[in-house]
């Protein structure tokens, strides 16, 4: 009896101890391996947060015309950027105890791991919120044990090295809810046209819903499951206390408001504009050292959205359906900002940017640019000269220039008749004694980038340039003669909220007088007004009808292109027409779309704002000419208009004075020439 009481004692010991050993080396095992997993992370280190994340441009008010991202469409927002509502309804629906386990909710993954178990399969879900955003960052969605490894020690990892708002905040902004929107932000954006932190109850609950499967819970493709479970979220939100059961009832009765047909509908603002935009933000980041590939990157743009529609509207009324292209941009000259670019009549066909990437030859648009460099080199809007049929002789070649109606002068000209009318003859003989290095100096200095041949032909605008070019060329004679640089960028900002860029505003320089550039300006007034009529109409005649202020500009047409470019006081503006393929400018219609387009944008972007007068600096003054002679205007002559000049250039004679009308008169020696030069009849 004693010895079997004793055996009994005896194997109880061995089983007690065994249980201890047994004990001793699971907790051994287990402390091992939480060393060994802790030894790990450490060596690892913090787990990458970065995700690809699009840029955003805004408008000259801030508002949000575009992105641009790489394969995901991501805008990432803080936690108090986000509506109450939503972090409740998530925390309800994905993870009640979030903020109380380091990671992993051990009671939801036992219940999910038995479940798995019964049925033989993987369908159970019990991640944490953590563990999502593991999945989200690192991993894919396949179902295997693999991956749940992998999920479960990047989720240690990230509760070891970050707080949980930042785990929230970056799983809010890498969940995937379909139609290519990941994040709360683009979410709220597609579904409900407005911001995360604006988000009603009933609107959050429907994201959330979201999440648990885009493919199953989309409002917008099958909204029954959308409310059903919209439904299921904002019952667990009443039983967790996050909502009453008021707000509860009420939510569920409220009708949802999707605007992702609005998106859908909608069309990408100004892709023309925003493609520029992007080419020089490159540029601005590289050389700040910053790579575009970041991402994150918010571009506050100088767009005026209603430049830009204006510019999209008459280009679509006025453009013929004959294959023709165009190009057009406006530009503040007072701060280089453009405020619209349409490189094309149709983005999704073709891309290229015929604003700022092509090159074509301006033609006669280009002689404001040579006449600047007259002014410079003792001409004025008074100098006259016999623009009659010529031919140059230059290194041993002859060069016979023509007008556009084959017709040439009978008489002594002005310049600023010459600008008016257009007269190429005119346009080369003061090339020829301008001097080829002056006129390219003045191209230069209005920032034109081109290097100019030397030989006739160059006056007539026969070197190609970009319309973006000779747009703010033309946008700095509106400036004063100041260096400003266009732009399409104030400032950019990086994810982190840190401005990177912003636009300078240092001094700029002078590259043109502020006579001569008023001088110029007055002078390119004259393509409206027909006092200038001569053997040919003044130039921009067709557009007087439909002026309400002041205007001064050029056209310029060669056989493929044509080209308008002037400015107001506040606003320059430039168009290009022609075809992209080597076809001539022959149809009426093709030929009158770039001066009907230029017009109404002026028009229509001024429109309820006071006339702009032109106002002339120190040192210029005004006076009434009589166009034939440019002595003084009195009653006798009848061709009268009034001229800027500098205040040596004042003219001293009426205009009845003999000595005008015999050089009015005369066709001796070539006619009446302030300067001589080499060529014959």
């Amino acid at each position: 009896m004693r010895r079997t009481v004793y055996v009994k004692k005896q194997k109880r010991r061995i089983f007690w101890r065994r249980i201890s050993l047994l004990t001793l080396t699971m907790l051994t095992a287990m402390l091992t391996l939480y060393g060994s997993l802790r030894l790990y992370a450490q060596i690892a280190g913090a787990p990458s947060l970065s995700v690809p994340k699009a840029s955003v441009f805004l408008d000259n008010n801030d508002h949000q015309i575009g992105d641009k991202f790489t394969a995901e469409r991501r805008y990432w927002v803080g936690l108090d950027e986000i509506s109450p509502f939503l972090l409740d309804a998530v925390i309800a629906t994905e993870d009640r105890n979030f903020y109380e386990h380091h990671g992993f909710d051990y009671k939801r993954i036992a219940g999910a791991v038995l479940k798995d178990v019964k049925t033989r399969s993987m369908a159970e879900g019990a991640s944490s919120i953590t563990q999502q955003y593991a999945r989200n960052l690192y991993l894919t969605h396949t179902k295997t044990w693999t991956r749940k490894i992998n999920e479960a020690l990047y989720a240690y990892r990230l509760e070891l090295f970050y707080d949980k708002d930042t785990i929230l905040e970056g799983y809010l902004n890498t969940v995937y809810f379909g139609h290519g929107m990941y994040g709360v932000e683009a979410a709220s954006k597609y579904y409900f046209g407005k911001s995360a932190i604006d988000l009603t109850l009933e609107e959050s609950a429907v994201i959330t819903a979201i999440a648990k499967g885009p493919s199953v819970y989309s409002p917008v493709d099958h909204p029954n499951n959308s409310e059903k479970r919209k439904e299921l979220i904002l019952a667990l939100m009443k039983n967790q206390g996050f909502i009453t059961e008021a707000q509860a009832k009420r939510a569920m009765e409220v009708p949802i408001a999707l605007k992702a047909e609005e998106w859908i509908d909608a069309k990408r603002v100004a892709p023309y504009f925003l493609d520029e935009v992007w080419r020089e933000a490159e540029r601005i980041l590289s050389e700040k050292g910053r790579s575009p590939a970041e991402g994150g990157w918010t571009i506050r743009t100088t767009l005026d959205q209603h430049h830009q529609k204006t510019a999209e509207e008459v280009i679509a009324k006025w453009m013929p359906e004959s294959g023709l292209q165009v190009g057009f941009i406006s530009i503040e000259p007072e701060s280089g900002a453009i405020t619209s670019i349409v490189g094309g009549v149709d983005y999704n066909e073709s891309p290229f940017n015929r604003a700022t990437q092509a090159k074509r030859q301006p033609g006669s648009a280009m002689k404001p640019i040579l006449y600047a460099a007259a002014l410079e080199n003792g001409f004025n809007p008074l100098t006259f000269m016999f623009p009659e049929k010529t031919i140059f002789t230059y290194d041993d070649k002859t060069y016979e220039p023509k007008n556009v109606n084959g017709k040439f002068a009978s008489h002594p000209i002005s310049l600023a008749q010459a600008l008016a009318i257009s007269d190429n003859v005119y346009a080369v003989k003061t090339w020829k004694e301008v001097g080829d290095k002056n006129f390219q100096g003045m191209a230069n200095r209005l920032g034109l980038d081109i290097d100019l041949p030397d030989a006739p032909a160059t006056a007539l605008g026969t070197t190609e340039v970009s319309l973006l070019k000779i747009t703010n060329a033309f946008s700095r004679i509106a400036a004063s003669g100041l260096d400003i640089e266009a732009t399409t960028i104030n400032s950019i900002t990086d994810a982190e909220g840190k401005v990177v860029y912003e636009k300078p505003t240092k001094k700029v320089k002078r590259v043109l007088s502020e006579q001569d550039a008023f001088v110029l300006t007055h002078m390119m007034t004259g393509m409206f007004d027909p006092v200038f009529n001569d053997y040919s109409s003044s130039t921009g005649l067709s557009m007087r009808p439909k002026m309400t202020r002041p205007y001064a500009a050029k056209s310029g047409t060669t056989l493929w292109d044509q080209h308008l470019v002037g400015y107001s006081p506040s606003l320059a503006a430039g168009i290009w027409t022609g075809y992209d393929v080597d076809l001539r400018l022959e149809s009426a219609e093709d030929k009158a779309a770039s001066k009907k387009i230029w017009i109404e944008f002026m028009e229509a972007a001024h429109s309820g704002k006071t006339a702009e007068a032109f106002i002339p600096p120190d040192g210029v003054n005004g006076v009434i000419i009589d166009v034939e002679t440019g002595g003084l205007a009195v009653t006798e002559c009848e061709k009268q208009r009034l001229v800027y000049v500098k205040e040596r250039d004042m003219p001293q004679k009426l205009c009845t004075d003999k000595s005008l009308q015999e050089n009015r008169n005369s066709d001796e020696d070539g006619g009446f020439n302030l300067f001589p030069f080499s060529f014959f009849d």
